[in-house]
């Protein structure tokens, strides 16, 4: 059973709705790949917008993550019980999620003009384990959850949207 709600005029399900806001920031975190990709080749103009960008892109992440574990986890396991060892990985992919987006942000904050190719790498290899690690949680949480997602019909959700469905630019 698929429980839309209104977006832009159409009708659109929870779990989809989950899929674009991953797929967001999936884009995002590529775009987030592409300056650092421009820092470290030496154009340092775009040391401001690899800083905006991450920080932009960590908050983002943040809100939606932390959006997942104080509602849409809570609906889902008083809902649906047998889904909770599931929900209970995915909240500790958080955490994880949590500590490489804390030290990301350290490290990128510290990148300037006169940086070694060392502090480059080093900010390349956090965001490399951040994108296997939430591409790998993403495609779980996408197998997981989508479809009981669909199946809901909360309707303080349809009213505001709730932060684990929110995209910023």
């Amino acid at each position: 059973m698929e429980t839309p709600s209104r977006t832009n005029g159409r009708l659109t399900a929870f779990g989809d709705q989950l899929v674009q806001v991953h797929n967001w920031l999936r884009k995002e975190l590529a775009l987030l790949h592409d300056d650092l990709g421009s820092v470290a080749e030496g154009r340092a103009e775009r040391l401001r917008d690899l800083r905006a960008h991450c920080l932009t892109f960590c908050s983002a992440l943040t809100r939606h993550h932390t959006g997942e574990d104080g509602g849409a986890f809570l609906v889902l396991a008083d809902k649906f019980p047998e889904l909770r060892p599931s929900l209970e990985e995915l909240a500790h992919d958080h955490g994880v999620m949590t500590g490489i987006i804390e030290r990301l942000e350290e490290l990128v904050a510290g990148v300037g003009p006169g940086s070694s190719q060392g502090e480059i790498l080093d900010v390349q290899r956090e965001l490399d384990g951040l994108t296997a690690i939430m591409e790998t949680h993403f495609r779980y949480e996408e197998k997981r959850i989508v479809e009981v997602l669909n199946s809901l019909d909360v309707p303080e959700w349809r009213e505001a949207k709730p932060s684990f469905l929110l995209k910023s630019h």
